[in-house]
């Protein structure tokens, strides 16, 4: 457990950047999911997913949470 407080304050900061992280790489994933469920019936409607896909993918590579 942490004792001083700039300790203590860290562990917050951590807890905070993990929360947007997760929901970042969720999102991503999701959005990745759904492109491949897609492309197995609807081309056209996948091609058309996929600049939102790799807005997420770019900005998760931005973020350091996947590699470039």
């Amino acid at each position: 457990m942490p004792i001083t407080q700039s300790a203590k304050k860290a562990i917050r900061g951590s807890r905070r950047k993990k929360a947007f992280n997760d929901a970042r790489k969720r999102a991503m994933k999701e959005v990745i999911k759904k492109i491949e469920k897609t492309a197995k019936a609807d081309k056209a409607a996948a091609l058309k997913m996929l600049s939102g896909a790799c807005q997420a993918i770019d900005k998760a590579a931005k973020k350091g949470l996947i590699k470039k």
